[in-house]
């Protein structure tokens, strides 16, 4: 019996040992496949989003660029920002463009935030209202009826389409069409 409980022993050290090795080969080889590189990372980090934050996007921000506002409850705007996804990835000129997709968190911040970053496949990077939320709707648009998914396209030349839901193949088609 001794024999066969040194025996087991070695068999579970020796497996053990192989998949520790196992498991340094592969980090220190990590050899990624192309699309896995090709795929930007999840943000790691939720920047603020304040009463200041849209007009500087609109300024100084990426174009073209989406900003999806949403709430942690919403239900449907994951299936709004998919739409948006594949808007990006079906478009003829991907090499020479970069456009941005950005998820707007109205009720959660920080880590509570980055919680939902994975309903948003293709996200560049989660914002969270920091602030007073009418004054930051206010300052995003007037007329908007604190109802998400509201979604805001700003085009290569800095102008704005805004659509409650889903953009419909027209509008992501004008959004994304190169100047």
């Amino acid at each position: 019996m001794n024999s066969v409980f040194k025996s087991t022993a070695l068999a579970i050290c020796t497996v053990v040992l192989g998949l520790s090795a196992s498991a340094v080969w592969a980090q220190a080889h990590h050899h990624a496949h192309p699309q896995a590189q090709a795929k930007p990372p999840a943000p790691r980090t939720v920047l603020p989003f304040d009463e200041k934050t849209w007009a500087h996007a609109l300024q100084h921000g990426p174009r073209p660029a989406a900003y999806l506002f949403t709430t942690s409850y919403c239900s449907t705007c994951p299936a709004a920002f998919a739409v948006l996804h594949k808007a990006v990835q079906q478009r003829k000129d991907k090499p020479e463009r970069q456009v941005e997709l950005n998820a707007v968190m109205m009720d959660v911040a920080g880590p509570q935030a980055l919680r939902h970053a994975s309903h948003f496949k293709g996200m560049t990077q989660m914002y969270a209202f920091d602030g007073f939320e009418p004054a930051i709707r206010q300052a995003v648009d007037p007329a908007w009826p604190n109802v998400t998914p509201y979604v805001v396209l700003v085009d290569a030349k800095g102008q704005t389409q805004r659509v409650i839901g889903p953009p419909a193949p027209e509008l992501l088609k004008r959004w994304l069409t190169p100047t």
